[in-house]
């Protein structure tokens, strides 16, 4: 099969700047769907839902009276109508699977096996990456491969918000000194920052979600969460470029999201948005961004990765 010339131009790009530790992959629900076979749709244990198929869900179950696409609006709604008790246990039961990771998530648990073989002066094999999804499938690709990781997410208790660190041995680290908290080691192991939240498999009571429509007014006002971020994370996040992959750009968090992380910015970075069929408002709304949308499948991309990395 002969390359795509859009991608291998972008991925020699990406690899490169991958192997220099300055690439941070951010991973939105489409990610999920990387390698599903056309046609099939999501059912609980098979395949972990897309943010338009979790919008579906609960559109149906509880009756909402417009679907119009708009996860947060059909959250609220379960919450306003209901209470968010039963929204929670809602989204933990469509979580609280072992999902299987798909060719994505298994080539990012993999990257760094392959950049220590490659090059075993690399000073940072570990990667930073995002993520706006609950489960836990990127998590179980490093464990499959081996490969110690650290998880950071995002938790809210009672109106007080901080972030938690799990680490590689199963502790739960409230962090309350974002500023200083540096119990992480990128030049030896990766770390998943989850900015929504996550579902607990083990615990439910440990659930949080970032979903309503007053969970991100909550969530960005201010000051905003990703100040709790811990400094030695976010300083990464101003000063290297994106990776996009499963997002549609038009997302109104998404562009809030990264006003805060570019705030600070010295130097002005840019990135990239594996996306199928953008539309010409994606690519012209993104463009002074810095941000190159490339109309591509997310398996042909991971395919494209593997052929630069080889």
């Amino acid at each position: 099969m002969t390359p795509d010339p859009l991608i291998s131009r972008y991925s020699k790009i990406v690899v490169k700047s991958l192997r220099n530790g300055k690439v941070i992959p951010f991973l939105g629900a489409g990610a999920n769907m990387c390698g599903r076979p056309d046609g099939v749709d999501w059912q609980e244990g098979t395949y972990p839902p897309s943010g338009a198929e979790l919008t579906d869900y609960l559109a149906d179950a509880y009756e909402y009276p417009e679907n119009d696409g708009d996860l947060l609006r059909v959250s609220q709604w379960v919450k306003l109508t209901n209470n968010e008790g039963i929204l929670f246990d809602d989204l933990h039961n469509v979580f609280d699977h072992p999902y299987a990771p798909n060719e994505l998530h298994t080539f990012l648990a993999e990257l760094p096996k392959v950049l220590r073989d490659q090059n075993p002066k690399v000073e940072q094999c570990g990667q930073l990456i995002l993520t706006t999804n609950y489960d836990d499938v990127l998590e179980r690709a490093f464990a499959k491969a081996d490969e110690a990781v650290d998880v950071v997410f995002y938790e809210t208790r009672q109106d007080a918000q901080h972030f938690v660190h799990l680490t590689p041995d199963g502790e739960r680290v409230p962090i309350d000194e974002p500023g200083t908290y540096r119990k992480f080691a990128l030049e030896e192991r990766s770390v998943i920052l989850k900015i929504h939240g996550q579902v607990d498999r083990g615990d439910a009571g440990n659930d949080t979600f970032v979903i309503t429509d007053d969970d991100y007014i909550d969530y960005l006002a201010g000051a905003g969460a990703l100040n709790l971020i811990p400094a030695y994370l976010t300083s990464r996040l101003r000063g290297y470029d994106l990776l996009f992959l499963g997002y549609s750009l038009r997302d109104w968090n998404l562009r809030v999201i990264l006003r805060q992380i570019r705030a600070d910015q010295g130097i002005k970075r840019g990135g990239w948005s594996i996306q199928l069929n953008p539309s010409e408002l994606d690519k012209e709304f993104w463009k002074p961004q810095g941000i190159a949308v490339i109309d591509a499948r997310l398996e042909d991309w991971v395919g494209g990765m593997r052929e630069q990395f080889q």
